[in-house]
């Protein structure tokens, strides 16, 4: 599991690929390059990191209980092992981390945000879906209801979790652009707002497209509004 490193000082900012990408993605697809001003300037630092969708929830070869069983192990690599090494680049033990994904990658960024608050205290989740009981043919287990957001989520009462989300600040973006479907993050977003988690539904509308000019625009102004 590879991790690419862009910029030398700054707040961290954790990188996750789309369905087929890889920690080389957000290079290959010019996002290092348009967030480039910001890594220059010292304002971030973006760790990109592999995804294991091929062998997760994309493998129809597998079966779905192996497939939840993987992304429950991918979570694990995340808090036990991508989390401590972030630390350590930053040199500075428990740094808050902004997490940050497009597509499946948005899946990600928000799963992790939920899952790991204390650590993770901001996500920019664009074009997400955030519902995958398609990838699972209608089986369904433990593994994959801990990481299937509009689940657990529409059931989180723990008052330690529910404390440190007021803490978090949760953008879940959208639009009407191009090849865009919004219905998954308008439902993510009442989710949330059911259990009284405070969040941003940004709605781009016709800049909100599923494709990368438009998740380069959009994470160029987040960027530049909140670091």
């Amino acid at each position: 599991m590879g991790v690419a490193v862009y910029g030398h000082h700054g707040m961290p900012i954790l990188a996750f690929p789309t369905s087929m990408g890889d920690e080389q993605e957000q290079e290959g697809q010019g996002m290092i390059r348009t967030l480039s001003p910001y890594l220059d300037a010292g304002r971030i630092r973006i760790f990109c990191i592999n995804g294991v969708q091929s062998d997760s929830f994309n493998n129809k070869n597998a079966h779905p209980f192996h497939r939840s069983w993987l992304q429950a192990q991918y979570d694990d690599y995340i808090a036990s092992e991508v989390f401590p090494f972030i630390d350590s680049q930053c040199q500075t033990p428990g740094i808050p981390i902004t997490t940050y994904g497009a597509s499946l990658g948005a899946f990600h960024a928000a799963n992790t945000l939920f899952k790991h608050p204390d650590h993770v205290k901001r996500c920019y989740a664009l074009s997400g879906v955030y519902d995958l009981r398609d990838s699972m043919d209608g089986m369904y287990d433990d593994n994959f209801y801990f990481n299937n957001p509009v689940d657990y989520m529409a059931n989180q009462n723990d008052p330690w979790f529910l404390e440190q989300y007021r803490s978090c600040d949760i953008h879940l973006a959208t639009g009407c652009g191009p090849w865009e479907n919004s219905g998954p993050t308008y439902a993510m977003s009442a989710v949330l707002a059911s259990r009284g988690i405070a969040h941003h539904l940004d709605d781009w509308g016709p800049k909100g497209g599923h494709e990368w000019p438009y998740w380069h625009h959009q994470m160029w102004e987040y960027v530049g509004a909140h670091f």
